[in-house]
């Protein structure tokens, strides 16, 4: 596995980034939980808003959720079941040999890889599982997913830090320790204004770079275009994205 360079901070759009983020499905966190035949600890890697914390919980007597912000923890919704703790994920200070699940929920490719792998390995339980998924922000089902990868693609993609290539290949390419296990063909959606949109986009690292780099919004170069396929801005659209899951046993 090779190691990534330094992760984007996500901190300054720790607020924007916990109102504008989609939801990831359910049945997701079903789907995993009937992979183990213990549902003691699960360990949400770089959770950042607790978005996955959440799902899991559901599933889980407890979550241990990290992350390197403690700006993104302090937006996290509170739950009894879930630890929230400031921590790397390549060393997260969990027990060894004590979590039944592993999950890292749209952020491995951000991780030294290497050695986030050696950790897995350290804190999973023999029969654990580590789940990894990603969406990619440009790629959209209609009636956006023209706009969208255009946008990402020639616009705002070579500004995303190169961790940003593993889900530009969908996680193909994305090596995990452990056995590989199949993964369900899921989508992550979300109903939204066009504010709501527009929230989504500016939260994106790579957006955050190209601000910084030029100092310009590169929404504007699709703001009329979006507007006119959206109608009313404070019309609601359903939208969906491919989920890319990777599985393995541990």
């Amino acid at each position: 596995m090779n190691s990534t360079p330094e992760p984007p901070d996500f901190s300054p759009l720790a607020a924007r980034y916990a109102r504008a983020r989609p939801s990831y499905p359910p049945e997701l966190y079903t789907y995993l939980a009937g992979l183990l035949d213990r549902h003691e600890l699960a360990w949400d890697a770089a959770t950042g808003n607790g978005q996955a914390a959440r799902g899991l919980a559901d599933h889980f007597a407890s979550v241990i959720a990290t992350d390197i912000s403690a700006e993104q923890l302090r937006h996290a919704v509170p739950h009894p079941a879930i630890d929230y703790r400031v921590a790397p994920s390549e060393r997260s200070g969990l027990e060894a040999g004590t979590v039944d699940l592993v999950a890292v929920a749209a952020a491995v490719h951000w991780f030294d890889l290497d050695a986030f792998g050696g950790e897995v390995q350290r804190v999973a339980r023999a029969g654990g599982a580590l789940a990894a998924w990603t969406y990619h922000v440009g790629i959209m089902q209609p009636p956006f997913d023209a706009l969208f990868h255009r946008f990402y693609f020639d616009i705002v993609g070579p500004h995303f830090a190169p961790g940003a290539r593993l889900v530009d290949g969908l996680y193909t390419t994305l090596k995990l320790p452990g056995r590989p296990l199949p993964a369900p063909r899921l989508d992550v959606r979300a109903a939204w204004s066009l504010a709501q949109m527009i929230d989504f986009i500016y939260s994106w690292s790579g957006a955050a770079a190209y601000r910084d780099a030029t100092g310009h919004d590169p929404v504007e170069f699709i703001r009329e275009e979006l507007e006119t396929i959206w109608g009313p801005a404070e019309a609601v659209h359903e939208l969906a994205w491919p989920l890319h899951v990777r599985i393995s046993r541990l």
